[in-house]
């Protein structure tokens, strides 16, 4: 990713790089030899120091290990999610870890904390038609690590409507599908997960077209995103959430019980596993 116009205003990521760039200075490190130490390329760690691409999770443990830095970078890496994140969704994103409960409707793909590596980058890919792939594995790695969230001792309760066509839809083609289902059968797995399929024979219905989360949060709040295909909406009013609340509740009731969605995703799995790639 280029860096901003103005190269004077600090961002997260430009701040992660000047912190890189003292620390190992301040060492006599030349670039070369703290790549060497840590086990990454030097042109790599260039890249990182001059803010042009986000480091991976693996390097910024790596670099606070070296350093003895007590979470420093992990923390600046924390911060630079945002600039990957969409604008309309941020509000929500960032609450996420606040969570008791979590609240999704997809009406066309697997909801973002039940996806792959593969399935996430083909739908960014796709998505944002020019993006170069030091920018799609940065926005990979930042939605593969809001996933923590359900390894954590109090993982929120999580709850997932999906509509039959998430299933259908062969994103990836049938590798990337096999992948994909079977880490949602894996993820409803977890006690704290539930996952639902709204069939195709439910016809129409309130949220047809688009993709709902609610959050529910520990300190008692509530917080809403509506989202259509490129733009979405931070709902924070009672009455709109008591609408959208009855939304999710219709669509939950108008989905198969979980253990048929279950046999159905297992069903999809299997049609996925009996195809080949053209």
């Amino acid at each position: 990713m280029e860096l901003n116009n103005n190269e004077d205003k600090a961002t997260p990521r430009t701040m992660l790089g000047r912190r890189l760039r003292r620390m190992r200075e301040d060492t006599d490190l030349s670039i070369r030899a703290l790549a060497e130490k840590v086990g990454y390329p030097y042109s790599y760690l260039g890249r990182v120091e001059r803010g042009e691409q986000l480091p991976s999770e693996a390097l910024v443990s790596a670099l606070d290990a070296h350093f003895g830095t007590s979470g420093l970078f992990a923390d600046l890496w924390e911060m630079t999610h945002n600039e990957v994140i969409a604008d309309y969704s941020r509000k929500v994103v960032s609450r996420e870890p606040d969570a008791e409960r979590i609240e999704v409707f997809n009406s066309s793909v697997v909801p973002g904390l039940l996806q792959t590596p593969d399935y996430a980058r083909e739908l960014f890919r796709t998505g944002l038609p020019g993006t170069n792939d030091d920018e799609l594995t940065e926005r990979v790695a930042v939605r593969m690590h809001r996933q923590h969230i359900f390894e954590r001792e109090e993982a929120p309760f999580y709850w997932a409507i999906m509509d039959e066509a998430a299933l259908k839809r062969p994103v990836g083609g049938q590798e990337c599908m096999r992948g994909q289902l079977g880490r949602v059968l894996q993820a409803v797995g977890h006690p704290r997960v539930t996952v639902q399929v709204l069939p195709f024979a439910e016809g129409a219905h309130s949220i047809l077209g688009g993709g709902l989360t609610l959050l529910t949060l520990k300190s008692g709040g509530t917080i809403g995103l509506v989202e259509s295909f490129d733009s979405g909406e931070v709902v924070e009013s009672p009455k709109r959430l008591a609408r959208l609340s009855q939304s999710f509740a219709v669509v939950t009731s108008k989905a198969l019980p979980e253990d048929k969605s279950i046999n159905l995703i297992r069903q999809y799995l299997k049609d996925y596993e009996n195809e080949h790639d053209c």
